[in-house]
Order: structure tokens, then sequence, then C-alpha cells
């Protein structure tokens, strides 16, 4: 692939010009260590000794979400049930960079890779009650911040099945005949078009390079937060899928307060979706442990 693929950068900071940025912004931290942690679609991100993280754009579709960061996520504080990064400092655009640059409270946590089916189904009531207060939050609050309505699309059904079926396609030869054949089964079992737009706030990108948990397996950290969006519960309810073993679900949707077929359709086909697009970026990066990690999501998303 290379050269052009959708997640390559426009501009991007190392270790050394993010120390220099935040130094001058916030002399407060210029005696504490920077490492860079890693880097996703949309941004670089840095730790700030061990008490804060920073997230620089990386391209400038990004910039307008780091701003509703900045806004949203103070106000989320009392809807939130597990630890997230609230902003603390706001960094400028300069010369030397052009874009703005938030800084937050470090979040600690793995990433839940590999975990056991039983270890998962531990945090069924921790991810719906969080949920269930996220989607609590009002939509006019949020909309005020700047954060997009819909603007993915998410209840047009059929058009996404067109894109799985592409990217589908791009990296069938990573997925073993089994794997292949449960997916597009299951795609053309697939006959809903679109189901009913319904409106609330969506952390919007909830999957397991996003969720942090402790030494016990159960999430304890929310993170990434740059596709907060106003749009259908299902594109969050995707955990109940991708992350939870079947036998979880039932716990899980009680204590979210229920959710009607429509919503666990479009929830099932995002848990595909979504760990299909990180399998595309790991294939691409060579990262065998993710790229397995989002295969075992896609098998336990279409079990029962």
């Amino acid at each position: 692939m290379g050269g052009t693929n959708v997640w390559d950068a426009e501009w991007e900071v190392n270790e050394e010009q993010a120390r220099t940025l935040i130094g001058r912004q916030f002399p407060q931290l210029s005696s504490k260590q920077v490492k860079r942690l890693g880097w996703g679609w949309d941004n670089t991100v840095f730790l700030i000794g061990d008490e804060y993280v920073f997230r620089f754009p990386r391209r400038t579709i990004a910039v307008g979400s780091i701003r509703m960061e900045g806004k949203l996520l103070p106000k989320l504080e009392a809807y939130m049930t597990i630890p997230y990064p609230r902003p603390f400092f706001y960094g400028e655009a300069s010369e030397e960079y052009p874009a703005p640059f938030l800084g937050y409270a470090y979040v600690p946590g793995d990433f839940p890779i590999g975990l056991t089916e039983e270890r998962r189904a531990l945090s069924a009531e921790t991810l719906a009650k969080f949920l269930r207060r996220l989607h609590e939050f009002p939509v006019q609050a949020a909309l005020k911040c700047g954060v997009q309505q819909d603007h993915r699309s998410l209840t047009d059904i059929a058009s996404r099945k067109v894109k799985l079926e592409g990217f589908l396609s791009k990296v069938v030869e990573h997925l073993s005949p089994e794997e292949s054949g449960v997916i597009e089964a299951y795609i053309s079992r697939l006959q809903t078009d679109r189901v009913e737009a319904v409106n609330v706030l969506l952390h919007g990108d909830l999957h397991f390079k996003n969720m942090l948990v402790n030494e016990n397996g159960i999430v304890s950290g929310i993170i990434d937060w740059g596709d907060l969006s106003v749009g259908h519960p299902a594109c969050d309810l995707s955990v109940a899928y991708s992350f939870l073993p079947p036998y979880a679900r039932g716990v899980f949707f009680e204590t979210y307060g229920g959710a009607d077929e429509e919503t666990k359709l479009l929830a099932r086909l995002i848990a595909v979706y979504i760990p299909v697009l990180i399998l595309m970026q790991a294939v691409d990066d060579g990262n065998e442990a993710i790229a397995a990690e989002a295969k075992s999501n896609i098998m336990r998303a279409l079990s029962d």
C-alpha cells in the first residue's frame, strides 16, 4: 500500500518538538520527561512525566475535534463512571506548529488484548452503566460545543455493507477460510437497508484500542474522545458484540436500559466494521498482535 494511505499524516511531531512546544507554553512541565506513546489516525500522543498525556493533531481534519474535546470533555465529568482523560492544558497554534494541542490527565491501564472470555464478561455492567450515563448527556449542550451530528451516516446500513465488502476484499488473504466464511455468510444475511435515526451523545470510536483495563481485566479507562459526536447509540453499543462474550450481553443490555432489535442489528454490524478497519491498518503496520485481536473481535461479534 504505502504512500497514500488514509492514515498517513500531514505533519508529524517527534519527542524533541513535543518537548519544545509543551515547554514553551507550559513552563511548569518543562522538566518532565516526554515519551511518545503512539499515534492514531488523527493524533500523535506523548506521555509527559507520568501524569499527563498530550495529543497533537497529525492532520487538519483533527483540529476541529481537538477544539471540540477541549470544550466538551470537562462538561462530561458529572456523567463519567469510568476514568477518562480530562483536558488541563490548552496548547495554542504557533509558527512552529500550525494546530492547537491538548494536555490531559493520564489514565493508567493496559489495552484489553488477549483477554479470556470470563475476564471480558466481568466488565458487562461497568460498560453498560458508562454508556447509559454518557448517552443521557443533553444533545443540545453537546451540539453547542461543536460536536458533529451523524456525520458518518450510521443508520445507512446498505452503504456500510458495500464499504465493508470492499475492505474485506483487501484483508481476505489474512483471514482463515473459516473466518472469511463466517463474515461472508453474515453479510449475505444482512438484508436491512437502514434503521430509524436516534440521537445521543456518542464516544463514537469505542473499540479495544481506545479502552483500558486494570490488572483484573476490568475496564478502567476510556480514551481517545476525538470522535465524540451525536448519532445512533448502536455505534457505542457495538462493544456488547466486539468486546463481550455472547453470554454477557443480556446483563449488559438490561443494565443499559434495553435496546430494540434494529439497534442490536446495527451494533453488531459496527462491531464487525470497526475491527475490519483496525485489521487493515494492523496488516499495513505489520502488527500481528493487533491483527489477531481485531480478528477475535470480529469472530466474537458474529457468535451468539
